[in-house]
């Protein structure tokens, strides 16, 4: 559904409000789950409550690389700033590497140490956090997808990467309290396991972001449509080339266009102009559209 320029103003700030309730939620969910582990004797809630913390991190650096990204262009950046999002998104995605690797390194440490089983009252603790989560994860990605943004989508999975890891660890922690003595290790490898599933947030959150910063084509689709709606713009013979490509929240389209070669250059500029504000009219994702002009042969 096309969306009107105000509320295309608004979205930025709406990212920012989303991060931010992200960033408060995280810290509250990082303590209690850090106290919890410490005093119910949970590695895995520990390792879950570095897991907040990383997310109090990584919606932080969100927020600062938003606020960048909506920046408008300037003289030393004249296509704007849009790209900082995607870089954000990559200091997301070695964030999170670095939190599965201190993870993997001490539930290791862990299970080659003897150690007191869990206490039950942290099972009530994840509960509450997995629920939470889950919930947060659904409501920053909404977002993200209403702003295409990768950035916002990847403080989402980063979340949900959070709601993994703490079922992962009430499963080591039930374990490890039905089982008893010999079992306290299923915590330890609960927090394993999370480590891994972190990794593969990780990866899903860098690679969109690399696509981006390389100028990767969008979806086949848009750039088809994209391509019918210039096709259609009385005076234009023929798109020989549409291609779409991200700017931040936004995206950009680059067309190649044949018209009448005997038209003046100020009737081919009219009718560039027409496609342009076409294209606009119908994408309003559409930070800029830049066409070529080619003379059709006679």
């Amino acid at each position: 559904m096309n969306q009107t320029p105000a509320q295309q103003k608004v979205q930025p700030h709406k990212g920012l409000k989303t991060t931010l309730i992200g960033i408060i939620v995280s810290a509250v969910l990082a303590v209690i789950k850090l106290f919890g582990g410490i005093f119910g004797h949970s590695y895995a809630l520990i390792a879950d409550a570095i897991e907040s913390s990383t997310d109090i991190v990584t919606s932080t650096m969100l927020w600062l690389g938003l606020k960048w990204s909506a920046k408008p262009a300037d003289e030393e950046h004249p296509y704007g700033h849009g790209k900082a999002e995607a870089l954000v998104a990559l200091g997301i995605s070695l964030a999170l590497c670095i939190a599965a690797y201190i993870i993997a390194r001490t539930s290791i440490d862990n299970i080659n140490t003897p150690h007191q089983s869990p206490a039950p009252f942290t099972l009530i603790i994840l509960v509450a956090v997995i629920v939470t989560k889950e919930v947060l994860y659904r409501f920053v990605l909404q977002t993200g997808e209403e702003l295409k943004s990768n950035a916002v989508k990847a403080d989402a999975f980063h979340h949900r990467s959070d709601a993994i890891t703490s079922a992962a660890a009430f499963i080591g922690i039930t374990i490890g309290i039905i089982g008893g003595d010999g079992y306290e290790v299923a915590d330890d490898w609960a927090a394993l396991f999370a480590a891994a599933i972190i990794l593969y947030n990780a990866y899903r959150i860098a690679r969109p972001a690399v696509g981006e910063l390389l100028d990767e084509e969008l979806e086949p689709e848009l750039t088809r449509a994209v391509q019918a709606t210039a096709a259609q713009v009385p005076g234009v013979r023929l798109v020989q080339k549409c291609h779409t490509r991200k700017m931040g929240v936004l995206s950009v389209a680059d067309l190649h266009i044949w018209v009448d070669g005997l038209l003046t250059v100020q009737e081919g500029h009219r009718i560039a102009h027409e496609v342009k504000d076409s294209i606009k009219n119908q994408f309003p994702q559409m930070a800029d559209v830049m066409i070529h002009i080619e003379p059709a042969a006679l």
